[in-house]
């Protein structure tokens, strides 16, 4: 090759190589940019929407566990309540059965004349006097085996008439004592806990002027 012909293509060389480097940290093209950008963006946007989505349904599960607590609570409580009545019913049946016994009892007691009872009466009445002392006895006995298990007998004589717990079976004038007061107890009530089991069956007095 003539060194003419060399000397031009040496530098038709050296000025493509000028053209095809790129100076280092030169940035690249605005259209790469945009494009790595958008795609950041929609990664971006896709993560967001499954974070919602997960939060979402966090919020959905604690609520429905948050739900099935309460309805296991609402559950034992329904339990424990029916346990409670059923408690309550049994005792309360048991003991509506016993309250015959024990008026008959106080029956036979109130049937004896207090004068027989005398010690001055000697032998004669002395099995009476015993049979008095047994049948005394086993009532008390009967009262306080309720009582054990929260039955308790309440005699309201001299009390003010209260129709939640008395049942009125007569009314009297009585000068010498006021209107709606008690002065005679038929038979004594019974009350379980708080809950009357019998009314007590009293005589109450009426005002005069009624």
């Amino acid at each position: 090759m003539a060194p003419a012909s060399r000397l031009a293509y040496s530098t038709e060389a050296a000025s493509d190589a000028k053209t095809d480097t790129k100076p280092e940290g030169q940035a690249p093209p605005a259209s790469e940019t945009d494009e790595a950008l958008a795609a950041a963006a929609k990664a971006s946007t896709e993560l967001l929407g499954k974070l919602d989505k997960a939060e979402t349904k966090v919020v959905e599960l604690t609520d429905n566990l948050r739900r099935a607590l309460a309805e296991q609570e609402n559950i034992r409580a329904r339990h424990r309540k029916e346990l409670a009545d059923a408690k309550v019913y049994a005792i309360s049946k048991f003991a509506s059965d016993l309250l015959d016994t024990a008026d008959v009892l106080s029956m036979a007691l109130n049937a004896v004349p207090q004068p027989a009872l005398a010690a001055d009466k000697g032998e004669a009445n002395k099995d009476l006097r015993d049979f008095y002392t047994g049948v005394e006895m086993t009532r008390k006995n009967l009262l306080k085996a309720m009582n054990r298990h929260g039955i308790d007998m309440f005699d309201p004589i001299n009390e003010p008439f209260d129709p939640n717990y008395h049942q009125a079976l007569f009314h009297t004038a009585m000068p010498d004592k006021e209107a709606g007061t008690i002065f005679a107890v038929m038979k004594q009530g019974y009350k379980f806990k708080d809950r009357v089991l019998r009314p007590a069956q009293v005589g109450v007095v009426k005002d005069p002027d009624a």
